[in-house]
């Protein structure tokens, strides 16, 4: 059994339907046992949220995108070709759906209120609307589909925009929802990024969420594998448009992929993973446009110990330090900076201590700078009245440039290869991290000099 996920550019108008639909079909001769996850049409998701937000202001033009949002749905299943039948049966399933969100936001315009659950319910439905598009180009090439709501069976906690599933809740309802359809023939569409409560309220699952459900899925169904079709050519070794020739990475392990996400390269969000690690279910990225290609594979293990596999960069942010000569006489200083720190709710992206514990050094993002430093000052009144600690501050308009592959602490000469390429460029590194996990080494520099350090850094291991 295979969980084969379309994001939203795979399903972004209905000639790209058709071509998914293709694809599927081509896969399906070769595994009966397969299931389809979809993400809502592109763009669809931001517009929902637009709308739900403008409505909750009072601003009136959230009917107008409403409209325009039904109208571009409505054209695109009279371009699938259906048959007179299932295209006015599919229309009016369609039309229901955004009926439905017409009478939910006109309420959150009267009320001026968006509440969680509501706002999750209708930032989810674009992936509704799509996944019964996608069942019907199915029917129309004669594969037996069905459109299925994750609702159904994927169970999460109440944490509405970024909810977390209950993997053995979901397992349990995941397979006496989709199994019998399987076993009857019938190819599931299942909406992505979609979710319940135990209460029956609804919920969405966050950033890359669709890719996320396939995991789920993966994990609940015990696949084989599970395909994730986007629209590049697999995981590069480095942005693109920062580094032009950026090379497709064969084979990362899980851990690498989670650095890779972590450190701002666009791959699955680290905790999509999560599912298939408990299973050693491997993951592999492919281009629906390409599919040719052999895209990229995140396995269990890590294959080419102390090779380097991407070079990746973080932008908008601030290095704090706390630094003074006394500190190393002040007991729990790292404790009480990082606990003030988490009382903001402000992630910490990386830190670096100086071996005599003078100073400590941490990157966040730039936009919570201001209260972070404000925070600490407060926090180590005192100490800094007694000059232990003798100042706390920003640095900003840094970034993070971060060299990810397995092993690299215990491989000889990484190091000076990255700090060599820095040097020819005569871009300063402000500060530097290497984790005990030996998976990445990171680096702090200007913002203003952060691309082309990445230009360089991949140079020296990729030519």
């Amino acid at each position: 059994m295979r969980v084969m996920k379309f994001g939203g550019t795979s399903v972004g108008d209905a000639e790209r339907f058709q071509w998914v639909a293709g694809l599927i079909a081509q896969h399906r001769a070769a595994d009966p046992q397969l299931v389809v996850v979809v993400s809502a049409m592109a763009g669809v998701t931001d517009a929902l949220i637009r709308m739900s937000q403008r409505a909750a202001c009072g601003e009136p033009d959230w009917r107008a995108a409403l409209t325009a949002l039904r109208d571009r749905h409505m054209r695109t299943v009279q371009a699938l070709g259906l048959s007179e039948g299932e295209a006015w049966a599919l229309q009016a399933e369609l039309a229901g759906g955004f009926e439905r969100v017409g009478t939910i936001l006109r309420a959150v315009a009267a009320l001026g209120e968006l509440s969680p659950a509501t706002a999750d319910l209708v930032a989810g439905m674009g992936e509704r609307w799509s996944a019964r598009i996608l069942a019907a180009a199915l029917r129309a090439l004669g594969i037996p589909s069905q459109a299925v709501d994750a609702d159904t069976f994927l169970i999460t906690d109440d944490r509405f925009g970024e909810a977390s599933p209950d993997l053995e809740q979901t397992r349990a309802r995941a397979r006496a929802v989709l199994l019998p359809l399987l076993e009857g023939g019938i190819l599931p569409v299942v909406t992505g990024f979609i979710g319940v409560t135990p209460e029956g309220r609804p919920t969405t699952l966050g950033r890359g969420g669709s890719d996320f459900s396939a995991t789920l899925l993966g994990y609940a169904l015990d696949a084989e594998a599970v395909w994730i079709w986007t629209d590049v050519d697999g995981v590069m070794s480095a942005d693109p448009k920062i580094v032009p020739n950026a090379r497709t990475i064969p084979e990362l392990s899980y851990i690498e992929a989670a650095e890779m996400a972590y450190f701002g390269a666009k791959v699955l969000h680290p905790r999509t993973l999560l599912p298939c690690i408990d299973r050693r279910i491997p993951v592999r990225i492919l281009n629906t446009m390409n599919p040719q290609h052999p895209g990229t594979w995140i396995v269990p293990e890590p294959q080419g110990n102390g090779q380097v596999k991407a070079v990746t960069l973080i932008k908008n942010l601030s290095l704090i330090t706390v630094e003074g000569r006394g500190m190393l006489g002040v007991p729990g200083v790292a404790a009480r900076t990082f606990a003030t720190v988490a009382e903001l709710g402000v992630s910490v992206l990386m830190i670096s201590q100086s071996s005599s514990e003078q100073n400590i050094c941490f990157v966040i993002p730039a936009a919570a700078a201001a209260r972070v430093v404000g925070a600490l000052r407060k926090a180590f009144e005192r100490e800094m009245a007694r000059r232990d600690i003798e100042d706390i501050w920003a640095m900003d308009r840094v970034a993070v440039v971060a060299v990810v592959g397995a092993g690299l602490r215990a491989t000889p000469g990484i190091a000076a290869r990255v700090f060599n390429a820095l040097g020819n460029g005569r871009i300063n590194v402000l500060s530097i991290a290497q984790g005990s996990s030996e998976y990445n080494l990171s680096l702090v520099v200007a913002e203003s000099e952060a691309e082309e350090a990445v230009r360089r850094i991949h140079s020296a291991f990729y030519g």
